[in-house]
């Protein structure tokens, strides 16, 4: 199982899902949980003070102000955590975005799975930012927490997003302490013009799978309408988790492309494992 897991704890956005979920995973892998909030430094201080303000001074403010928040964050943290037998450590940071950026992601290559909260459409915040920054630079697996979600993080019944390809297979392998503990899997192909590489068929995924003696079924979807029937499934199968992979492309050309793989991570109501 996870051995060391780090939870990025929002302070813009609504951090109860980041919360519930990190928690939960650690008490039933008995894992050490490490949680790390990000106060945002204002970038552009508006140099309009009194007489005399010196405007270091205006940024020590801004400093004390973000870091307040980290803080304020992490208590609500803490107060679960304090109630729960597990083992875990608090970081509130006080950065400009770039710097916050930089040191969450370095900290989570050195875990073995790091917990975000989904990205959220209609908030201006980079909260929404930290989580695909991680996901790009972390090396490993990242749990994307929906927004909505509330409870304990279980994951008896997970499906499979499989097109053979290599961000595929990483995120199926970096799944594997979750699909070992579940009680049924289903691995979800995509229909479409581009061939599915034979070595890497689903047939070849399902005996891989049996090997470490993991039974799954298969169900198919659409390229045209992989969104929607994804929800479908996940509602139709009652499933806890989605494995899929990452982006197949650089964080700037994804940005500018609007790929689906984003689309899906803001639509889904599931949680979503996933690795690039």
């Amino acid at each position: 199982m996870f051995g060391n897991i780090l939870v990025h704890i929002p302070t813009e956005l609504s951090a109860r899902s980041a919360v519930n979920g990190s928690i939960s995973l650690a008490v039933s892998t008995k894992a050490q949980l490490d949680a790390m909030a990000i106060g945002y430094e204002r970038t552009i201080i508006p140099l309009i003070a009194s007489a005399g303000t010196a405007v270091t001074s205006i940024f020590e403010v801004e400093h004390a102000r973000a870091l307040e928040r980290a803080e304020a964050a992490l208590r609500v943290f803490e107060l679960e955590s304090r109630n729960s037998d597990i083992r875990y450590t608090t970081r509130a940071l006080s950065a400009i975005p770039t710097d916050g950026r930089g040191i969450i992601c370095a900290s989570a290559r050195l875990h073995d799975l790091t917990i975000v909260t989904q990205p959220q459409r209609d908030h201006d915040s980079y909260d929404n930012v930290i989580p695909q920054e991680i996901l790009f630079q972390a090396a490993g697996p990242v749990l994307f927490m929906p927004h909505t979600f509330y409870g304990a993080f279980s994951a008896k019944r997970i499906g499979i997003r499989w097109d053979g390809s290599r961000l595929a297979a990483r995120a199926l392998r970096d799944a594997m302490p979750l699909l070992r503990e579940a009680d049924a899997l289903t691995i979800i192909t995509i229909t479409g013009p581009d061939a599915m590489p034979a070595e890497s068929s689903t047939e070849h995924v399902l005996r891989y799978l049996a090997r470490s003696g993991l039974p799954a079924k298969v169900a198919s979807v659409a390229a045209s309408e992989v969104q929607p029937a994804l929800q479908s499934i996940a509602a139709d199968e009652g499933l806890d988790l989605m494995v899929m992979s990452g982006y197949h492309y650089s964080w700037p050309q994804e940005k500018l492309l609007g790929h689906a793989t984003r689309k899906t991570l803001q639509a889904m109501t599931i949680p979503v494992l996933t690795s690039h």
